[in-house]
């Protein structure tokens, strides 16, 4: 859940806050790409009650144009699903610039009406996942833009019909996501976008040094929720971790033992101490985590790995290690090598050799998935 976007989740205090004051906002969200795209599908904009702008989905070529879409659902109530390509004709049509196609649902939020959306933004605020049933195109265009929410242990809003409601909870519950063509004899063929907003990855950092306060500020930027802990409770005090979500006074090792991990947590040593960091490495390396790292010199990650060896970690184990931990960018101090940590974790997160762009021939970003078919439909759909 890298920000190379902006999603619902980090929009939550703004859009909860004009829940809280009854204001209703427009909602312009990235449902289908095919080809080169600067966002994936669940990147938002928003325009809110006083006319501001929030987030992007297209890197500045046509939020200006969503900008006044919004402003006409949001006037109007009435749904739109608008679709952008890449170099059009004339000049003052919008399109984008990197190659791609993009479909967009606009839709308007109103406080007092959309249980869906509070639905969604409650369940948000816990840190859950949610995941979003919307309408995308329909027969019926009083019900573009339809939602359905599901959330741990409730499902809230409805697509305008029950079966529709059952198909997409079984199609979520089978693993399915993006745009869903279907049909059925009354209706025809309806669309449907359905995407699941994850509940934030971690990032668990030991030793509350100011490594790991860099560290913790770049990693809140990312979307992981923050974890710092150290044995020393006079150095894990909320002061120094303004950005950390949680401060912990414990042996690393033994917090650790009772964290919940899952493929996307991210786990850092920098405590400088064998008597902390090798009972902690020893368990996270047999662990299914993301990214394992240590902080360190070359002499001292060498005398790590034979401590960890004779500890019974297998070389198997041992090669998922980073240590030492980040990227050789040259830097020095606590900022420049959080950033080179960073870096590095979204290039193991990607699968990315961490070598410059410009001496690379592919695409820039990994191709996105399919949108379940086609872009087939026309450029405007306004309920």
């Amino acid at each position: 859940m890298f920000k190379t976007e902006v999603y619902m989740r980090d929009l939550l205090p703004t859009l909860t806050g004009w829940f809280g004051e009854k204001k209703a906002f427009a909602v312009a969200l990235v449902t289908a790409v095919e080809g080169s795209s600067p966002q994936r599908p669940g990147a938002m904009f928003v325009r809110g009650p006083d006319g501001e702008a929030l987030g992007g989905v297209s890197g500045g070529c046509l939020d200006a144009t969503l900008y006044e879409l919004a402003g006409e659902v949001l006037a109007d109530g009435r749904a739109q699903v608008v679709r952008f390509d890449s170099g059009p004709d004339d000049l003052f049509e919008p399109g984008l610039l990197c190659g791609g196609s993009m479909e967009v649902l606009v839709r308007r939020v109103d406080p007092g009406t959309d249980e869906a959306f509070a639905a969604a933004l409650a369940s948000l605020a816990r840190g859950a996942a949610v995941t979003l049933a919307l309408t995308v195109g329909s027969v019926h265009p009083e019900r573009l833009g339809s939602a359905l929410v599901i959330t741990p242990g409730s499902v809230s809003g409805t697509l305008g019909a029950e079966e529709w409601d059952r198909e997409c909870l079984r199609r979520r519950a089978a693993g399915d996501s993006g745009v869903l063509n279907l049909k059925n004899d009354s209706d025809g063929k309806t669309s449907f976008f359905l995407h699941e907003i994850s509940a934030p990855p971690r990032m668990l950092l030991y030793g509350a040094v100011d490594f790991a306060r860099a560290l913790s500020q770049i990693g809140a930027f990312l979307g992981y929720h923050v974890t710092v802990c150290d044995a020393r409770a006079v150095f894990a005090i909320p002061e120094r971790f303004p950005y950390a979500h949680e401060i912990v006074v414990d042996r690393p090792a033994r917090h650790f033992s009772d964290a919940r991990t899952d493929r996307d947590t991210v786990v850092v040593s920098l405590t400088h101490d064998p008597k902390f960091d090798i009972p902690l490495l020893c368990e996270a390396l047999r662990r299914p985590l993301a990214y394992v790292g240590a902080i360190g010199s070359r002499r001292t990650c060498a005398e790590r790995s034979r401590s960890l060896i004779a500890a019974g970690v297998t070389e198997r184990q041992l090669a998922r290690l980073r240590a030492p931990v980040g990227l050789d960018l040259g830097g020095r101090g606590p900022e420049e090598t959080a950033l080179s940590i960073a870096a590095e974790v979204v290039a193991v997160r990607h699968g990315r050799p961490a070598t410059p762009l410009r001496a690379g021939t592919g695409p820039l970003h990994a191709e996105a998935a399919p949108a379940c078919g086609p872009l087939d439909r026309p450029l405007s759909m306004r309920a």
